[in-house]
């Protein structure tokens, strides 16, 4: 087997993943344009230890550790996501902002008892 074909398949992988994470603005799409990205790395590594014939088998042994983390980074990815849309309607990545950000900006009423925040909606009013 040539080295030229999986590498070759491996860079093309590997470009659409990065168009995605750089071009999309959907924050799961994004997650899996990263996920695109780490199985070319996977697809180059399993090729290289064939390729050099290890008896360790280095390659695959590192991918099943990259494969392991990429499980690990889409669970705790993808539960932000949802956590982000329940709370905000979006999962646009563009829209996002750091919660400390959202909450000095808006005003709160939230550590004033329950007569100031009534004086304050009839002063309003």
């Amino acid at each position: 087997m040539h080295l030229a074909y999986p590498a070759v398949l491996a860079v093309l992988l590997f470009c659409v993943g990065l168009y995605g994470v750089l071009a999309r603005r959907n924050a799961i799409l994004v997650l899996m344009s990263v996920e695109l990205m780490l199985n070319a790395v996977n697809l180059n590594l399993v090729a290289f230890d064939v390729w050099l014939r290890d008896t360790l088998h280095a390659g695959q042994a590192l991918t099943l550790f990259v494969i392991a983390i990429a499980a690990a980074e889409i669970g705790i990815g993808l539960a932000i996501v949802l956590m982000v849309y329940r709370n905000r309607g979006s999962s646009d990545v563009d829209r996002l902002r750091d919660t400390a950000e959202s909450r000095h900006d808006a005003p709160s009423d939230a550590g004033d008892p329950p007569a100031d925040r009534e004086e304050k909606a009839e002063a309003t009013a």
